[in-house]
């Protein structure tokens, strides 16, 4: 039995590149900066860049909604595939498979609206509870 889940806060390194597969699937793939919680020698605070990959509704509303420099949690679970390069060398890809994203700060109206959900909350609806955050 194992358990894999990974919860990450950080902005969007660029806008969010939607594809959909042969069969019709979106597909989603993004970096997120995420702030260490340290400065380096020189005083200044690093982060790590991790790519991010969303699938189907999640994909789409990610695309739809957030752009470059947006702060997000994203909650998934770690994934490390291989594949052969163009020279046939193996290599490996680590990224997180988001299932859960969640806003935390709203955009300037004047950059984007979202549509309206039953409650009135102006955020489209994606499920990132607090019984799901382990702190």
């Amino acid at each position: 039995m194992g358990f894999n889940r990974a919860i990450l806060i950080g902005r969007l390194t660029r806008d969010p590149e939607l594809k959909y597969t042969t069969n019709g699937k979106a597909v989603t793939t993004f970096t997120l900066a995420v702030d260490r919680d340290f400065t380096n020698q020189q005083g200044e605070r690093e982060a790590d860049f991790i790519p991010v990959v969303a699938w189907n509704k999640l994909a789409e509303t990610i695309a739809h909604n957030l752009s470059k420099g947006r702060l997000i949690a994203i909650e998934g679970r770690i994934q490390v595939r291989t594949y052969d390069d163009k020279e046939g060398v193996k290599r490996y890809a680590t990224e997180i498979i988001a299932d859960k994203m969640q806003f935390l700060e709203k955009k300037q109206d004047s950059e984007q609206s979202y549509s309206k959900r039953d409650d009135g909350d102006d955020r489209p609806e994606v499920d990132f509870g607090d019984d799901d955050v382990p702190f």
